[in-house]
This record gives structure tokens, C-alpha cells and sequence, in this order.
């Protein structure tokens, strides 16, 4: 299979798809790898590195599409991207459809047959893609909201913690799956009083034992949320529903009666966001003010450690893009559910339920497709 590699163009994006290993793995197994020059540098991975792992470097995104079968991206394609989007190409990567019409309906008009690391899923329902990405942004989230809070960033002007005496700061995260737990690691070693909101109790009580009882872990609810929230200087975002819209759980009222220079860090912003008053923003321009609390409100922000982040996203996908390469992408979802569940588009149909019901368009059930989906 002919597999393509080209650089990211969204917002300082600096990840790539996939590292020299990859590379090596994929030619290694008999197949093609196209990669754009230059789409590694901004993740410290120089062009010669791919040219001694197999890779053929081509100078343009342009030729990277066109020699592909498949493509192989970090973030969704958008706009300026649009054009190279056609009937024969598999493209796997973040596609996020539930929160981005104008991508869905691009992928169903162009008959792209379309596979989302985020909507793959394990028995489980563990999300092994989404998995280190959701670590990163976990870890970040406190990193970037204490960048906030500093008064010269429009914040409250309040250190996590670590000053005897002073209280620390309160940490109010809304949800304790992966990101969530991420976030309560870093907030807490940064010295803040943390508390994890979650309708799962056996997530609040794994909190309880990874860190010793000193996280506060509540059950969820419009009250408790209220609370914890008019009392905080930090709250994060961190509500995940595979594959369809987050939850909007904070509202613009609610945000009214926050502490002045408060922060709100939604790293569901991907998904549409869980605070009513989010919306995208990117590393260049991250924050923006509603009433008197800052939005952090980035929806790439793993490609601010792009170095560790790609590294982090290879290990993952690996497995699942050299099976597709291997066996085509039917066969490939046909032998491996979990990945079958990443299919979100084919030609010309939607399949992810979730994603449909965002929209209000119809969807064509997933066993269908791949009994129709052919030999590739």
C-alpha cells in the first residue's frame, strides 16, 4: 500500500502522523511511505531520519495525497485541505466530526472513506488512540490554566500552591477519565487543592487510591458542579462521550458568579467543549475572556510537546495502520471490531451514530458498510 505522511497546517500544529519507526515498520512489510519534507521538524524529527528508515520524501502536500492510498494525519483537514479529499482515499486520523459539519459533510460529498483514532474502542470501552493524547492534554491543562491565573495573563494572580500560610489554589476538574486523572497528577504536584467531579464512582474511588485520598473526589451532579465551581480559581474541562458532543456542564450564568480572574480550561474542546461559552481557539491566540473568567480553550493543545506527543500518538496507532496497510481497510476492520468502530464515513455514507444524531443526518449501520466494503 502506497501511505502518505504530509506536514500539518492547522494553528502551530507541529506534530506528524508518524515517526522514522513507523516508517520502518511499514516499508519493512512491504509497503510505500510518502512523506511530506519537513513535516517532521516541529517535532524535532529532521527529513533524513525518514529518508534512513525508507521513507520517500516528496516537496509538496499536493504530490503526498496524490501518490496515497491512504493518509495518515494528526489533526483533521480543514479548509485549505478540502480540495485533496476524494472518493479512493482512506484517511485515518482525529476527525472529531460530532463538533465539525463542514468536515462531515466534505467526507460524505467526496466519498472518503474516513477512520477516527478517537472513535476506535477496545471491549472494554477503553479508547486506545484517543488514550495518550488525552495524557497529554491531561497533563498540560494545569500547566497552561497556571500560565492563566498569573495576573500579567488577566488571572487572578494565584500560585497552585506551596506558600505556608496561603491556601493553595482550588482545582475543580469535571471528569476523571484519563484526562481528568492526568490533570489531578500534574495539579497536584504543583501544590493545588485538587477535586474530580464524575458520575463514575469507580473512577472517584481508583482517585481515592492512586493518590492517597488527597484528591477530593465528589460525585457529579448540577449541584455539586455549582458548588465546586464558585469556589475555584482553576476549573478543567475534562467530560468525554466517545464520538459525540461533550456535555455542556458549566453555563455562562454559572461563569457570572465565579471568582473575577478565574480559569476555565476545556480540554473538550475538540468534542464542542463542555462550558457553554467555549470555543476554539489555537496556540497562537489561546485565551479569551467571558465576564470576568479567562477560556483556555485550544483544540490541539498536545501540539504544544509535539516531540513527546508524536511519539506518544506512533505507539499507539501503529498496530492498527499496519493492519489497514496489510489487509486493506475492510478486511482489516472486519478481523478487529475496535478499529471497525473508528470508521466514520464511506462512500458517501456516515457511519458513527453519534456523530449522525450531532448533525441530524442519517447514518448507515456499520455492519452494512463492511459487508459491502469490499476486498480493500
Amino acid at each position: 500500500m502506497r501511505v502518505g505522511v504530509p506536514k500539518e497546517v492547522k494553528n502551530h500544529e507541529y506534530r506528524v502522523a508518524i515517526t522514522p519507526v513507523g516508517v520502518h515498520e511499514l516499508v519493512e512489510h512491504g509497503h510505500e511511505v510518502f512523506v511530506e519534507r519537513g513535516a517532521g521538524v516541529g517535532s524535532s524529527i529532521p527529513d533524513q531520519e525518514y529518508e534512513g528508515a525508507g521513507a520517500k520524501l516528496l516537496d509538496s502536500a499536493d504530490e503526498v495525497w496524490g501518490n496515497a492510498e491512504t493518509v495518515l494525519k494528526v489533526k483533521e483537514p480543514v479548509a485549505e485541505e478540502y480540495h485533496r479529499l476524494r472518493e479512493d482515499l482512506v484517511l485515518f486520523t482525529y476527525l472529531h466530526l460530532a463538533a465539525d459539519r463542514p468536515l462531515t459533510e466534505e467526507l460524505v460529498n467526496r466519498k472518503v472513506t474516513g477512520i477516527a483514532y478517537e472513535t476506535v474502542q477496545l471491549p472494554s470501552g477503553g479508547l486506545p488512540l484517543l488514550y495518550p493524547m488525552s495524557e497529554v492534554a491531561g497533563c498540560l491543562a494545569p500547566q497552561v490554566g497556571a500560565h492563566s491565573l498569573l495576573k500579567a495573563q488577566g488571572g487572578r494572580g494565584v500560585l497552585m500552591g506551596g506558600v505556608g500560610g496561603v491556601a493553595n489554589a482550588k482545582v475543580v476538574i469535571i471528569g476523571a477519565g484519563v484526562s481528568g486523572q492526568n490533570a489531578a497528577n500534574i495539579a497536584l504536584g504543583m501544590g493545588a487543592d485538587v477535586t474530580l467531579l464524575d458520575t463514575d464512582l469507580d473512577k472517584l474511588r481508583l482517585s481515592f487510591w492512586r493518590y492517597n485520598n488527597r484528591v477530593h473526589g465528589l460525585a457529579s451532579s448540577k449541584l455539586a458542579i455549582r458548588q465546586q465551581v464558585l469556589e475555584a480559581d482553576m476549573v478543567i474541562g475534562a467530560v468525554l462521550i466517545p464520538g459525540a458532543k461533550a456535555p455542556k456542564l458549566v453555563t455562562n450564568d454559572l461563569v457570572a458568579e465565579m471568582k473575577p480572574g478565574s480559569v476555565l480550561v476545556d480540554i473538550a474542546v475538540d468534542q464542542g467543549g463542555c462550558f457553554e461559552d467555549t470555543h476554539p481557539t489555537t496556540h497562537a491566540d489561546p485565551t479569551y475572556q467571558v465576564h470576568n473568567s479567562i477560556f483556555y480553550c485550544v483544540a490541539n493543545m498536545p501540539g504544544a510537546v509535539p516531540n513527546t506527543s508524536t511519539y506518544a500518538l506512533t505507539n499507539a496507532t501503529l498496530p492498527y495502520v499496519v493492519a489497514v496497510a496489510d489487509k486493506g481497510w475492510a478486511q482489516a476492520c472486519r478481523d478487529d471490531h475496535s478499529l471497525a468502530l473508528g470508521l466514520n464515513t464511506h462512500a458517501g455514507a456516515l457511519t458513527n451514530a453519534p456523530v449522525a444524531e450531532a448533525h441530524g443526518m442519517a447514518s448507515t449501520p456499520l455492519d452494512e458498510v463492511l459487508s459491502a466494503g469490499g476486498p480493500s
